[in-house]
């Protein structure tokens, strides 16, 4: 098993005729990804990489049977590509850029929430389900099919911790980038419940950062619920100075609110193993 994505997911990229999307459909290739068609709007009919292009998601339908979209759309198109995909009810909607207007954000958030389908992003690197199939960018060889699955809000970290625990031998169930803006499609909460039912997954890493109140939020889940698999978590930016935005758009502390030291106490009333380093990650998964 795993979440969100597996060997048969269907998926399509909005944005396949753009740089990006060339570079990113010949990698979802590469890894046996069942990329099925692309969207660009006035190129039907062209062909990238061996995969038609469409019009519209209206018209792929008609030819195609697809269950993911990964976005992959100048920001200014971003809204439009992603209300097509949920008016048009795809089941899970990536959205890979960053710098997306927090109102543009909450509309597709909301927009997601009622018809019921599942958004991942703004400003995420997306989905991976090692040696299954992925919806986003990640570099499949840093992964390993295992069982611990991993919840962040940074791309970067994402990579840097799943990449050290298959040097050690530790695969991965799924690895679910959530991005790091202020709204996002999901939550930490919306994983963790996922994660909850996997079988495949026996322990979960969380990997949060200043900023927000997700975290504790999540961390009032897990006490409620009393989760029963091990989690992890690491939250960087404990150095961080108040009001200023550290990378992230969501990574900024101000008047106290969002700091690490609010989210480690959470999260630690909670019965979550909270490290200081990343490599302390590894010791409690061995």
């Amino acid at each position: 098993m795993s979440i969100l994505v597996h060997a048969e997911t269907r998926v399509i990229i909005q944005g396949i005729t753009g740089r990006q999307g060339k570079f990113h459909a010949e990698k979802l290739l590469e890894y046996n990804v069942k990329l099925v068609g692309g969207i660009t709007p006035g190129k039907s009919g062209q062909v990238v990489h061996g995969v038609p292009v469409f019009d519209t998601i209206s018209e792929a339908r008609q030819t195609i049977d697809f269950d993911a979209t990964l976005i992959l759309v100048p920001v200014a198109g971003v809204l439009d590509a992603a209300l097509e995909a949920i008016e048009n009810r795809v089941p899970l909607i990536v959205v890979i850029p960053e710098f997306i207007p927090v109102h543009d954000a909450i509309v597709m958030r909301e927009a997601a929430k009622e018809a019921g389908v599942r958004l991942i992003g703004p400003n995420t690197v997306g989905i991976i389900s090692p040696g299954k199939s992925k919806v986003g960018m990640m570099p499949g060889f840093i992964y390993k099919p295992g069982h611990v699955g991993i919840i962040s809000r940074s791309g970067t970290l994402t990579h840097e911790i799943s990449s050290n625990l298959t040097y050690r031998g530790i695969g991965q169930s799924s690895c679910i980038c959530i991005g790091g803006d202020i709204c996002k499609g999901s939550d930490f909460v919306d994983i963790l419940k996922l994660f909850r039912d996997d079988k495949e997954t026996r322990s979960v890493i969380m990997i949060g950062e200043i900023g927000g109140a997700s975290e504790e939020i999540a961390a009032d889940y897990l006490m409620k619920t009393s989760y029963p698999k091990k989690v992890i978590a690491y939250i960087a930016g404990r150095n961080a100075p108040d009001d200023k935005k550290m990378g992230h758009a969501g990574a900024i502390v101000s008047n106290g609110i969002g700091t690490a030291e609010s989210k480690i106490i959470a999260l630690e009333k909670a019965g979550v193993i909270v490290v200081e380093r990343m490599d302390e990650i590894f010791e409690h998964l061995t």
